[in-house]
Formats: C-alpha cells, sequence, structure tokens
C-alpha cells in the first residue's frame, strides 16, 4: 500500500477519491486552503486516524514554491496525485490569474517533488477534456477524440476570452508537465487523467447551493425551473462521465503499472440536454413545474449526431466500467435535496 499526497482534497473529483484511497489501503495526506476545508473532510470522514489521513494547508497553488513544504512528510510519500487549480470568481487579467497560476502550480509541485521527495515514484495530474477537443472545430460525427489529440488554442487565442484562456490553462500546464518528465528526467513516472463534463453526487464538503461546482450547475438550473418554457438549451460538450469513476481512474492510475507515461480520456458516453430532461421527469415527479414543457424543442443531439470518443486506455489499462447516466443524474438530485434542493 502507498503513502499518498492529494492537493485540492475538498475538490468535487478529490473528496471522492480520498474514500477510494482508504477503502485501498492506502494513507493520505491531502492540502486543502483552509481550516474551514479540514473540518469539513473530517467530518466526511470520521473515526479515521492521522496516520491514514492528515491534513496540510496551502493557500495558494498558483505561488511559486506552494509545495515545497506539503511533499515532505515524516513517513515520505510515494505518490502524488495533483487535482488542486487556482480557484477565481471573476477573471479580469487572463493571463496573471488563469494562464500563470496553471503552469506554476503543476510546475512547481514537479520542482518540489524533485527537489524534496526522491521516495515519490508516481505523480497523477488531473488535465481535462479542454486539453483533447478542439473547441473551435465545428463537429464532426467522423472526428473520434482520443488521448493522441491536443487542443490546439494558441496563447495568443487563449488572452483573448475566459473560455478560451480556461481551455488554455488546462493545455498549457498539462504540456508543462510533460515537458518538465522529458527534461527533467525525474526518479518518478507520470499519467494525466483528461474527465470530460464530471456529473455526479456531491459530498458533504459541499453544504450549500451557492458552492455547487459548475459540471453539476445545469442540473440545478433544470430542477430550480430557469429552462421552464418551450426550449431546452443547446447541449455544447456532448461527452460526460461520472465523478466516482474519474475518482476511481486517478488511483488506478498509479496502482496499475501499465499507466505510467499515458494520458486517460476517462470518457463514460454521450449525452445531451434532452436525456437530462427525460431522466428528471422519469425519476422526479416533484420537479414536473420547473422542467422545460413535454413538447419543448432543443436540447437534442446534431442531426448527423455528435463528434466520437475513444476511451480504450480507461477500460482496457484501467479497468474502469463506467456507470450509466440515469444513474449518475438521479445520485446527483438525490445529493442535492440532502442539502435543501
Amino acid at each position: 500500500m502507498s503513502r499518498v499526497l492529494l492537493t485540492g482534497g475538498s475538490g468535487f473529483i478529490a473528496s471522492q477519491m480520498i474514500g477510494i484511497l482508504l477503502d485501498h489501503g492506502h494513507s493520505v495526506v491531502t492540502t486543502v486552503r483552509s481550516q474551514s476545508k479540514v473540518l469539513k473532510l473530517q467530518s466526511l470522514y470520521p473515526n479515521i486516524p492521522t496516520s491514514k489521513l492528515d491534513f496540510v494547508i496551502v493557500e495558494d497553488v498558483g505561488k511559486e514554491g506552494a509545495f515545497d513544504r506539503a511533499v515532505v512528510s515524516e513517513h515520505p510519500f510515494e505518490v502524488v496525485i495533483h487535482t488542486a487549480s487556482p480557484f477565481y470568481f471573476n477573471v479580469k487579467d487572463i493571463k496573471a490569474e488563469l494562464l500563470d497560476p496553471a503552469l506554476h502550480g503543476t510546475t512547481s509541485i514537479l520542482k518540489a517533488i524533485k527537489e524534496f521527495a526522491p521516495t515519490v515514484k508516481k505523480v497523477v495530474i488531473t488535465s481535462s477534456i479542454a486539453s483533447i477537443v478542439d473547441s473551435i472545430k465545428p463537429n464532426d460525427p467522423k472526428q473520434v477524440y482520443s488521448e493522441a489529440d491536443w487542443n490546439p488554442v494558441s496563447y495568443e487565442a487563449a488572452l483573448k476570452d475566459v473560455r478560451n484562456g480556461y481551455r488554455g490553462s488546462k493545455v498549457f500546464a498539462e504540456k508543462a508537465a510533460w515537458k518538465f518528465i522529458e527534461d527533467e528526467n525525474p526518479n518518478f513516472t507520470l499519467a494525466t487523467i483528461c474527465p470530460p463534463l464530471v456529473v455526479g453526487p456531491i459530498t458533504s464538503c459541499i453544504d450549500d447551493i451557492s458552492k455547487l461546482n459548475t459540471s453539476n450547475l445545469r442540473f440545478l438550473e433544470f430542477i430550480t425551473g430557469k429552462y421552464k418554457g418551450p426550449v431546452i438549451p443547446e447541449t455544447g460538450n456532448y461527452l460526460w462521465a461520472d465523478v466516482r469513476d474519474v475518482a476511481l481512474a486517478h488511483v488506478r492510475a498509479f496502482e496499475v503499472d501499465e499507466a505510467a507515461g499515458k494520458r486517460f480520456f476517462t470518457v463514460a458516453s454521450h449525452f445531451c440536454n434532452k436525456e437530462i430532461v427525460d431522466i428528471l421527469r422519469r425519476n422526479f415527479p416533484e420537479f414536473e413545474d420547473k422542467l422545460p414543457d413535454k413538447e419543448a424543442s432543443g436540447g437534442r443531439y446534431p442531426e448527423e449526431g455528435p463528434y466520437g470518443f475513444s476511451n480504450e486506455n480507461s477500460t482496457k489499462i484501467l479497468g474502469i466500467e463506467f456507470m450509466g447516466f440515469e444513474k449518475s443524474v438521479v445520485d446527483l438530485v438525490k445529493s442535492l435535496q440532502v442539502i435543501g434542493v
């Protein structure tokens, strides 16, 4: 069993990861931004001794040297899973608030591991679909995206608007990580996880809807009446995965030796907003008066069909058996009802 440093432990994916790591017999130290986050995670995993689950506060993950102290442990780490990313409410300066911190956060933890944690043999980093799919390219059902693809967004394009800035931050950070491995030849291997829209139940780290993660927000909007009426909004990205499967993929990415040196496009399947509405209508009649009309238009797949994907690395190497969309949506809504939705 391994000693694991997990960054960003109160995040949507990472808070699910803690339970999986503990169930698999690993011991975990996780970084969080504040003492209040420590208390929330302790309430989620009560009666776990500090020898199995402990915490380090890192207030600003984008700062140079942010992880220098966190990577050092009395019982040395063998694995680092880096999920933390800089958090912003309103981005006014794309370079200073999105691009630079994403790059610095990723490279600074890799530098810290190489310099201060020589026992670490495996590193797993959370990347994104944004580093794979070309979001500017028109939909093409003949296009099958896989780990071999990179979003071609340029640095100049990333500076022009926040959406491209976000996508660019994911691309440049992941490329910087792979370049570090190539240039520095450290003692550790790297694997990256590139999830699409991540759906599924929230943990008690989120105790009110104002703190809901962005990827679950559209489901909240459907059940609170934002789209009540004759039109279902267009879907945007048609790929999704459940948070529990994505969390498991991170853990398997260091447990399975063959995963070293690879990217993983952790996609379960396609979805569209019309399917979300149908699932909600079928399972939660109490929200009927909040949902779009039964005959509402929009929210379907493109007539020609959506672009394709390959998740073979995730299924064959990591052994992930992706769960179905309906279960994920139902479990999510039930978890929102617990906090009063």
